[in-house]
């Protein structure tokens, strides 16, 4: 099934003033109809404050879209939805050279970097006065929330938020060597941006420089050497295009996110360098005079042409569902800037031409989709799309739920973390390959998860952080790493508790959690699976407690570890609480089908109980003993538990002393005192067998 849309998409926080709208379109209806109208058509309006022309939308633009991250670009989609006429953005400059006249270029640009740079244009403006913005500009920026600085500077900004298009102006007597040089910075070059930091550049960073040093990070932030000061009289202005991912990688590397990055990330528009330097000229030329240096200097280091896309009316109605006339089709696919020409043939079909600020759309689905937000979503009648079969439950569906259902019931909340974590966590928490992100959103989540752990640990600081002192979580999830040219999942829970295993009451004391607590809710979760037998190593992965971890194996397979968190990897996470945590591999676990639930009535026959004490050396376990035990094939022996267990006073070093119960019954007699006898007598050499000792009762 096809999707308008194609996915998920981010959403980005911005002002938009419909007041400043009307200079583009002449909208009659009211704020709030345009806010819900805006809305509607996927240009979401989250809230709406201010009265009057002090009016704001707080919109909600989708990181896809950087063509409505401006007023320009909104007035567009008010102009398709209302069907008014947009009034373009036509700077009044005087007129280029004239036929005769000298036509190099003012100032040469060298584009050095053509994969960086596709384009940059730039205009000259001599003997301005630098002052204060007029009122409009003022005022309109101050809408937005934006800072008056002056004249020069005012005018890119009002260009970016009237069009869209970041773009720079320089001192034109400080930069020197009489030419701009797009290219890589020089390891160890040092920039001072306009914040006032000097930033140490490397090889990966992208500036704009005179012949002699850097004097901008490009489209991210220019310099405080070359910036606009009262005494400037000559100034440079740039509008370029940028490579979005060299912005995307030069704004994190330098923790640098600005207006300028904000759009170059998300791709600018390449037509509309031009545009945006005469928008700025004319500003400037307004309000600070001067003489604007005839012809532009625009240098095209790389073409970006957008590839035409083939739009078929029945695949129009075969996905949206409805017949739209093809009158409606060709208002509102022209309204937003798209060109269609007919193409000949039995089926009607155009050639649609995508405008240059639409990187979003690439294909025939994205065109329909511009179709069906402005012909209103809402205006489609409500339907299912027809379906022949039956549900078909995915595998591990019921093991999963019975897991779910027995954790929810011993008191633990379901919580999810990120997918990501960093490559030292990888290092600490597992020692598989792993999965590089080609562009992760921090250093701290570089790599697909190999361990859940990591998020979990960051889960209950996060709660211990906030004054949760007891907590109790779960996740189920994935986890990655690479095979190969191919990337491996296996499925996992895990669980993270710290604080009392019983809180303080009136009745009863507060008693803190232990490994034994977590030992009891890992063996609930096991026993609802078919196994022949489980037991239990201590041989858990380095990060846990050495004493107070172990794994648990079901008929020779590791289905799951589990203990405290090491105390130093604790320490390194500022956790002030021991911290219980258990993984469980669900995808060894869920070979096994879930024990079937079986109800037997209360034997109507007393259970004989007999103890017995023996001494061990420290390296036999109780899971040998309860093995050998169960070797002997008792048919009536109910359970074998252990029941006391000493260390010290008259026991040697290196051994301890366990008292065990065994407890005999039947269900269709009384047990004889010989047959019970005779079953002790089986159980002690099995356990003599293992080096025990009994001591005299």
């Amino acid at each position: 099934m096809e999707s308008l849309g194609g996915g998920f998409r981010h959403t980005i926080a911005m002002k938009i003033s419909p007041q400043w709208l009307r200079d583009f379109v002449d909208l009659n209806v009211n704020y709030h109809q345009v806010a819900d109208d805006l809305t509607l058509a996927g240009i979401a309006v989250e809230s709406v404050s201010g009265e009057g022309d002090g009016t704001i939308f707080e919109m909600d633009i989708t990181t896809n879209r950087p063509d409505a991250m401006n007023h320009y670009g909104v007035a567009r989609e008010c102009s398709a939805i209302y069907d008014l006429p947009l009034r373009p953005i036509e700077p009044q400059l005087p007129a280029p050279f004239r036929p005769g006249e000298d036509a190099r270029p003012p100032f040469p640009i060298d584009i050095q970097d053509e994969q960086g740079c596709a384009r940059f244009t730039a205009r000259i403006i001599r003997d301005l006065t630098v002052k204060p913005s007029p009122e409009k500009i003022v005022r309109q920026l101050g809408w937005l929330d934006q800072r008056a600085i002056n004249n020069a500077v005012d005018a890119t900004n009002y260009t970016l938020w009237e069009m869209g298009k970041p773009t720079h102006v320089f001192d034109l007597d400080l930069l020197e060597g009489g030419k701009i040089v797009v290219r890589r910075a020089r390891d160890g070059e040092v920039l001072k941006t306009l914040d006032g930091v000097e930033r140490k550049l490397t090889s990966d960073d992208l500036v704009v420089a005179d012949a002699k040093k850097p004097v901008g990070l490009a489209g991210t932030m220019g310099g405080f050497d070359t910036m606009i000061t009262e005494k400037t009289r000559n100034i440079l202005i740039e509008s370029a295009w940028w490579d979005p991912v060299t912005v995307r990688k030069m704004s994190r590397r330098h923790g640098l996110h600005t207006d300028a990055s904000h759009r170059f990330e998300r791709g600018a528009d390449y037509e509309s360098t031009v545009l945006s330097a005469d928008r700025v000229a004319e500003l400037i030329l307004q309000s600070g005079g001067g003489e604007l240096v005839r012809g532009h200097i625009d240098v095209i280091a790389r073409r970006l042409d957008q590839a035409p896309v083939v739009l078929h009316l029945s695949e129009v109605q075969r996905i949206l569902g409805e017949e739209l006339a093809t009158t409606e089709i060709l208002r509102i696919l022209r309204r937003l800037g798209f060109e269609l020409i007919p193409e000949p043939g039995e089926e009607p079909e155009f050639t649609v031409q995508v405008p240059s600020w639409r990187l979003d759309v690439e294909r025939e689905i994205d065109v329909i989709e511009e179709i069906a937000r402005l012909h209103g979503y809402d205006k489609f009648a409500n339907t299912l799309p027809a379906y022949v079969g039956a549900v078909v439950e995915r595998p591990g569906a019921e093991k999963e739920k019975r897991l779910r259902t027995s954790l929810l019931a011993l008191g633990y909340d379901e919580a999810i973390s990120l997918t990501f974590i960093s490559h030292q966590d990888a290092e600490t928490f597992s020692s598989v390959p792993v999965i590089e992100l080609a562009n992760p959103l921090s250093e701290e989540a570089s790599v697909m998860r190999t361990s859940m752990v990591p998020g979990m640990l960051s889960m209950l600081a996060y709660n211990l952080n906030r004054g949760s002192n007891n907590v109790r979580l779960f996740e189920a999830g994935n986890v990655f790493e690479a095979a190969g040219e191919k990337t491996a999942e296996f499925k996992r829970i895990c669980l993270g508790t710290t604080g009392n295993a019983l809180s303080p009451s009136v009745h009863q004391a507060a008693r803190a959690l232990s490994f034994f607590d977590l030992k009891g809710d890992v063996e609930t979760l096991l026993a609802a699976f078919q196994h022949a037998g489980i037991e239990y190593k201590a041989d858990a992965s380095d990060y846990y407690h050495p004493g107070r971890s172990a794994c648990a194996v079901l008929d020779g397979e590791v289905v799951a570890q589990f203990g405290q968190i090491h105390p130093e990897i604790a320490a390194g996470r500022k956790l002030k609480q021991d911290i219980f945590v258990a993984e469980i591999y669900l995808d060894r676990l869920y070979k096994r089908g879930l024990r079937e639930v079986r109800y037997e009535p209360l034997p109507r026959y007393p259970a004989v109980e007999r103890d017995f004490s023996f001494i061990f050396d420290d390296s036999v376990e109780f899971a040998k003993m309860e093995k050998a035990v169960a070797g002997l094939g008792l048919g009536e022996l109910r359970s074998f538990v252990p029941v006391e267990i000493f260390r010290g006073g008259s026991i040697p070093a290196g051994k301890y002393s366990l008292l065990l119960r065994a407890t005999f019954q039947s269900g269709e007699r009384t047990l004889r005192e010989d047959e019970v006898g005779k079953w002790s007598k089986e159980i002690v050499r099995a356990l003599e067998r293992l080096g025990g000792t009994l001591r005299a009762s």
